[in-house]
């Protein structure tokens, strides 16, 4: 996979690149990869812009063991029965409390969409790894309105990504337990700045 530049070109391979790393970011974030995905992601090959660097350290990292792994996805997102060192929410992050007021806003717009409630772990639809999914999705037309066109994305990335995901991004980089998922953490970081820039420019 090839890194996307500093500024869309609106081509279909352009948009394909995009929804496959939204893909990539909310299957990571949904579940620790298991043996057969990790093998996938070592032949991921970048080029040299941050980006493509940030795609091939996950190719390294991705040299871990599925166990090793699966411990790692625990610590940092669930605990041990007393809470993960990350809580990937939406709500959490913007006011301080779970299943709050951007909850609620998300599913008014998901509701609009035609973007029905997702199976992330059973869990709200705020996790980060739902809301890469959508984002995805809407740029494939996964969705009832089709295609989401450049507007579309825009509002929604600010208003339900923008505000949060870029911190989370940067906690998770930073958490004690991270090892695969500093690389995770480097790639969703770097790519919603990308996203966030371009997106900005197009306005």
């Amino acid at each position: 996979m090839s890194a996307i530049g500093d500024q869309w070109d609106g081509s279909a391979e352009l948009e394909a690149q995009r929804a496959a790393l939204y893909a990539l970011l909310a299957r990571l974030l949904a579940a620790p990869p298991d043996s057969e995905f990790l093998e996938n992601l070592q032949n991921l090959e970048g080029d040299e812009t941050p980006l493509g660097t940030a795609l091939s350290e996950l190719a390294t990292a991705a040299r871990i063991g599925p166990d090793e792994l699966s411990d790692e996805f625990t610590k940092l997102f669930y605990g041990m029965g007393q809470g993960g060192e990350i809580l990937p929410y939406a709500s959490y992050y913007l006011t301080g409390s779970l299943h709050d007021r951007p909850l609620a806003e998300l599913r008014r717009d998901m509701d609009r969409l035609g973007i029905a409630r997702g199976n992330v772990n059973n869990e709200p639809e705020d996790h980060a790894a739902a809301l890469m999914e959508m984002m995805h999705g809407l740029i494939l037309g996964r969705f009832g309105i089709g295609a989401a066109d450049l507007s579309q994305q825009t509002d929604f990335f600010n208003a339900h990504v923008a505000t949060w995901a870029g911190d989370f991004f940067v906690d998770l980089e930073a958490a004690p337990a991270a090892v695969f998922f500093v690389a995770v953490a480097k790639l969703g970081r770097l790519f919603l700045e990308v996203e966030g820039d371009a997106f900005q420019m197009a306005a």
